[in-house]
């Protein structure tokens, strides 16, 4: 089957659900800085699998795989430091680190699919 819209990726799809949810989780933060810094980090995640999609080739959309790829390892970074600084509890951060590892390794595994459509085997 082939992917028409970004909008059927499931890493972007989950990237989505996973901003949504940190949306809600720091909308009251009264750290303004960091509120605003893991909201647009979570946000890029999805943003750039859609860019890069639309963009010439697999060989552009892996390019914007490794930007979602930094994103998602922002935002991970962000939540232990959000637990470190008591902005979330325990279960809570945890929760969002597992699934910021599971958009990660979504993510991985459409770049490796790119890899391999624009880098075919060679031939004998």
């Amino acid at each position: 089957m082939t992917i028409k819209r970004f909008e059927d990726l499931t890493a972007w799809q989950k990237a989505q659900d996973l901003a949504v949810e940190i949306y809600s989780v720091f909308s009251e933060v009264r750290d303004f800085g960091f509120r605003d810094q893991i909201f647009r980090a979570v946000v890029s995640i999805s943003n750039n699998i859609a860019e890069g999609f639309d963009r010439k080739g697999n060989k552009e959309f892996s390019r914007f795989i490794y930007f979602s790829l930094g994103s998602c390892s922002e935002v991970k970074s962000m939540l232990y430091l959000a637990a470190r600084l008591n902005y979330l509890d325990e279960e809570t951060s945890l929760r969002l680190i597992e699934k910021t590892t599971e958009v990660t390794k979504m993510i991985h595994a459409l770049n490796r699919h790119l890899k391999k459509s624009f880098n075919p085997p060679p031939t004998n």
